[in-house]
């Protein structure tokens, strides 16, 4: 598989990677077997960029990717978060940047995936207590240390970004992108593009509202995340039902799924755009790697910016108190 680089950084990933969270929290049950089936097709089809976090699952999802990649790690470009802190009953206390917790969260992680080097290390929330320069110099001693390749952070705005660059170099920055969240485009992506860093676009299909495969609330289950975000309550709902609809007949006029059609949409904003959808199954998996066998016409691309231009979802992409982490 063809890779793409992220900005100038010189680290190179598959152009869609998989998203791991949902295989140990936050989308209802999971299936450990299923989930170790899916990550080992992943590599078979050449996705090859993982991505994970200390967060997931309260570490248990750096233990399963851990487990995966055990006897495959040279396949891999492994990414993983740190700065959202849990207790061991899974209660968050807060966003944590200073530079001992960063030593400590790295220790653990490296412990946890059993693995001597992390490829991408991000932060996964700016602190607002913490300077990004003490953050990002305490990240850099990951790199001269050889625990760490390459530094990346998620959610940050323009300014803190800049000033992060300024710090230690930043291969890449994750932060949501879709049909449904195009926000990016307006600061965060060009200030990428001007400082020669990746852009790492997570939810891509909009935390799954953009496959059609979620038609009522009732779809998810009871202990669904999902279930206390904006867009999934409400008139929203149905606001964005009618949203994907119209996705969903541009989709079959394309010949392709809905989700083929937002993966391939993302793709086709750049060579250094890489969406990484989440799925703890194969069948999902290798439908979204299907994306990368659709070409889109520029008339194709002005009638999905026509559907979906900016601002098109209804609601908030996360709740009050959790969109003030975002975008700082």
């Amino acid at each position: 598989m063809k890779q793409r680089g992220l900005g100038i950084s010189g680290l190179a990933v598959s152009p869609l990677g998989l998203g791991c969270m949902g295989m140990s929290e936050f989308y209802g049950p999971g299936d450990e077997q299923e989930s170790i089936a899916t990550l080992h097709r992943a590599l078979d089809l050449g996705v090859t960029f993982l991505d994970t976090a200390d967060v997931y699952g309260i570490g248990q999802n750096e233990e399963l990717v851990g487990k995966v990649i055990r006897g495959r790690r040279q396949e891999v470009a492994l990414a993983t978060k740190f700065g959202i802190a849990r207790d061991m009953n899974g209660n968050f206390l807060g966003v944590d940047g200073r530079p001992e917790y960063v030593r400590q969260a790295c220790d653990a992680s490296l412990r946890r995936l059993g693995v001597e080097q992390i490829d991408l290390y991000y932060q996964h929330r700016v602190d607002p207590d913490t300077p990004i320069e003490e953050t990002v110099g305490a990240m850099a001693e990951l790199v001269q240390a050889g625990k760490v390749r390459y530094l990346g952070l998620s959610e940050a705005g323009p300014a803190t970004i800049r000033r992060a660059s300024a710090t230690h170099p930043i291969a890449a920055l994750q932060t949501e992108y879709s049909l449904w969240s195009r926000e990016p485009e307006e600061e965060i992506i060009p200030t990428c593009r001007a400082l020669g860093i990746g852009f790492v676009a997570y939810s891509p299909l909009g935390r799954g509202f953009l496959t059609g495969q979620i038609r009522r609330i009732e779809d998810l289950a009871p202990d669904d995340w999902r279930r206390t975000s904006p867009r999934f309550q409400g008139e929203n709902f149905q606001r964005n039902l009618d949203l994907v609809e119209r996705i969903r007949e541009m989709a079959t006029q394309k010949g392709c799924t809905p989700s083929q059609l937002a993966l391939a949409w993302l793709l086709a904003q750049g060579e250094d755009i890489v969406p990484i959808p989440g799925t703890k199954r194969r069948a999902y998996l290798e439908e979204n790697v299907g994306a990368l066998g659709i070409t889109l016409t520029e008339n194709d691309l002005a009638q999905i910016a026509e559907v979906a231009p900016h601002g098109v979802a209804a609601g908030a992409r996360y709740p009050e108190r959790a969109m003030q982490a975002v975008n700082r």
